[in-house]
């Protein structure tokens, strides 16, 4: 008898979520949101766990994240630049405004 097993290493992120938003839009592209409240860190002195994407054709065009030693930073399309994390509200906008000059070609 064979028995396989196949394991997956699950991010534990000890903080309480604050919003899990997924759209799916009429055109088939996705815009998501996770957002955390986690104790300060040294990677996270502002208390917070976040990964926002927009999503085309199966790929991440647009996205904001500061994955565990990563520090916040955002990407578009293939570049990957530091962001300045000021506030969840001015993230969100950001987020938005970068999905808006995506939608223009920018």
């Amino acid at each position: 008898m064979t028995h396989n097993i196949v394991w997956y290493i699950i991010p534990l992120v000890k903080g309480t979520l604050i919003r899990h938003t997924k759209v799916r839009q009429d055109n088939g592209n996705i815009v998501e949101i996770k957002l955390w409240k986690v104790p300060p860190s040294q990677d996270k002195p502002h208390g917070y766990k976040y990964s926002l994407a927009y999503v085309v054709k199966d790929k991440r065009v647009v996205g904001y994240d500061n994955g565990e030693g990563q520090g916040d930073h955002k990407h578009y399309g293939d570049n990957i630049e530091r962001y300045e994390f000021k506030t969840v509200w001015d993230l969100i906008d950001d987020f938005f405004k970068d999905i808006e000059k995506y939608k223009g070609g920018k």
